[in-house]
């Protein structure tokens, strides 16, 4: 596969604690260089990215991050000030406790009532594969293509897996077809991405990817 079209669904992606603006920036910088979807930031940058980037790379960030379990009219407002501060896409993790206690109403309330704050923008529903049983994960698809949001994702990178190959398959075969998959976590080579794409996701979270090539690039680079 065409390293551009890999690197046309890749949501570049910093979300470590310590982030630093320099490091956002150079985010941006290598999003906008490399064609990538989007760079998926801490919602604390996004403003200042926003501003920065000028159009030239859509904004991502991450709302009940990292756990899920906040309150639905948190995420709300998370979600509502996102967009305000010029985010294109939102990306939410669902209470998975909620899950575990097969509240499903509830779920599908929340992640409609999120996709309304966003006003428009593109909601991903991160659902955290690792901590499910495939009975769950089946649940959530459906779950998910039956609600307003554009995306089931995968993982937030900040658990004990990230995705996999089985889960994007098993996702593909039970999403809705206007229901877009999102893997997240563990990309890391351009052999997984291309995989990952093969088996039906359509973005890929990832901050390896656009590393692998910066430094393919670079040492071609050193060698003319």
């Amino acid at each position: 596969m065409d390293q551009k079209k890999i690197l046309s669904a890749v949501d570049h992606t910093l979300l470590a604690q310590g982030a630093t603006w320099d490091e956002i920036k150079a985010i941006c910088d290598d999003g906008i260089r490399y064609g990538c979807a989007s760079v998926c930031i801490p919602p604390s940058y996004v403003s200042r990215a926003s501003e920065y980037v000028d159009g030239r790379i859509r904004i991502c960030t991450v709302i009940g991050f990292p756990n899920g379990y906040s309150t639905t009219a948190v995420k709300c407002f998370e979600a509502a000030d996102a967009a305000k501060n010029g985010a294109d896409e939102i990306d939410m993790v669902i209470n998975i406790g909620w899950l575990k206690d097969k509240r499903y109403d509830d779920i599908l309330n929340e992640i409609d009532s999120v996709k309304e704050a966003c006003s428009g923008r593109l909601l991903k529903v991160i659902i955290e594969t690792c901590l499910l049983s495939e009975d769950e994960k089946i649940k959530m698809c459906r779950i998910v293509s039956q609600s307003g949001a554009d995306y089931i994702k995968t993982s937030t990178g900040f658990s004990t897996a990230g995705a996999t190959k089985e889960d994007i398959r098993l996702m593909a075969e039970n999403v809705s077809a206007d229901t877009k998959i999102k893997a997240a976590g563990g990309i890391a080579s351009l052999d997984d991405a291309e995989e990952f794409l093969r088996l039906g996701a359509s973005r890929l979270g990832t901050s390896r990817i656009v590393r692998i090539i910066k430094s393919g690039s670079e040492a071609v680079d050193k060698t003319n």
